[in-house]
């Protein structure tokens, strides 16, 4: 194949320089908000929280919006 490699060129450095962290900061909020919905479920549904299990922290956005 010739020509530039996909980071040569301006949409393969777009998407490594924005694409992809944003990616990566969405799913990390997603984990933070599934993991507070499992917590809310298992509270309503009466099961104890494991020993074992993290505290979550407050509801809150990783982005500081």
């Amino acid at each position: 194949m010739s020509g530039p490699a996909f980071f040569q060129t301006y949409m393969g450095q777009r998407f490594y320089e924005t694409t992809m962290p944003q990616l990566v900061r969405q799913l990390g909020r997603l984990n933070d908000n599934l993991e507070r919905l499992v917590l809310v479920a298992e509270r309503l549904t009466g099961q104890k929280q494991p020993a074992n299990a993290e505290p979550v922290e407050s509801p809150g956005n990783s982005e500081g919006r």
